[in-house]
This record gives structure tokens, sequence and C-alpha cells, in this order.
């Protein structure tokens, strides 16, 4: 019984240790809402559309799902996010077996210049370019195929703007 005893203080010590490192809440020393984010929408500068609407939407969803900072809905953020998408791009990957020319598979990128700034003091935090990714299978119709592709580029753009936003240094 003894032995027991001790081998199950040992798994819980083990299990324990694993957890060492986690710190709960926001990774950037502040705390989780203190401060509020405004996001303005983004300028399409590509000459694809609807991608400012899926972008600005999006980076506002992965603000909220993410808790360090509260969405300022009503009233002026601490901080005001703003962004021009300035690239979009397809890249191919792969191409349809026995056809060198029919393009099966694309890495679809977008690049936006985002920058954020203390409404208070106007300090610039971030000013940096910003890119997301997603692949696309070709079907009949790659306008379709695109479209259909915009939402997971949009988020996926949004994700990396979010990280900067939360693990940023200053």
């Amino acid at each position: 019984m003894h032995s027991l005893r001790v081998f199950l203080i040992g798994c819980v010590a083990i299990a324990m240790s694993g957890c060492a490192g986690y710190q709960l809440g926001p990774s950037n020393g502040q705390t989780a809402g203190e401060k509020t984010v405004q996001v303005t929408p983004f300028t399409n500068h590509t000459p694809e559309p609807r991608l400012g609407d899926a972008v600005t939407g999006q980076l506002r969803k992965q603000l909220q799902r993410d808790g360090t900072y509260r969405l300022a809905t009503h009233d002026a953020g601490d901080i005001v996010v703003t962004g021009v998408l300035s690239r979009y791009y397809r890249h191919e990957l792969s191409f349809v077996p026995n056809d060198v020319t029919t393009v099966r598979d694309y890495r679809v990128q977008l690049t936006a210049q985002v920058t954020a700034r203390e409404r208070s003091t106007g300090k610039l935090l971030l000013d940096q370019p910003v890119t997301g990714y997603t692949l696309i299978r070709v079907g009949s119709d790659l306008t379709s195929t695109e479209r259909q592709a915009l939402p997971l580029l949009a988020e996926d753009l949004a994700r990396q703007i979010t990280a900067l936003l939360v693990d940023g240094s200053w």
C-alpha cells in the first residue's frame, strides 16, 4: 500500500512539472482586457474585391477570441489598428499529371501593411508588412475556388496580425 502511495505521488509530481512553464492569461504581461483595440476597415489596393471587409471582420474575431485586448465597438480604443492590403499573389504549387501547363494547386498569399498606434500618445506600436497564406486546389473554375478560399486567407492574415499585436514588445 505504501509503494502505491509513493507511485501515485510520483505520477502527480511528474504531471505537475509538465505545466511549470505555462502562464495563464496574456503572454505580453498585461492584464486580459486591460486595453481596448479599435480596428478600422482595411483599405484594399489589390485587384481582388471584398478582401478589405473580410480581413477587417476576421481581425476583429481573432482579437475577441484571443482576449488580450477588448474590442472597442462603440467608443474609441486605446490602440487603433489600420491596414492597407497591398499584395495578392498566386504561386503555382503543382500541375495536373501529364499536363505541365495546367495548374492543380496554388498557394495564395495576401500582404497588408499594418499600423497600430496608441490613441492617447500617438506612439507607433506596430508598422510592418504582414502576410497570410492559404492553399487552393483548382476545380473547374479558378474564380469560384478563389472566392471560396477568401475567408481562409483572411483568417490566416488576421491570425498573424493578432499574434504581432498580442506578443508585441511595447
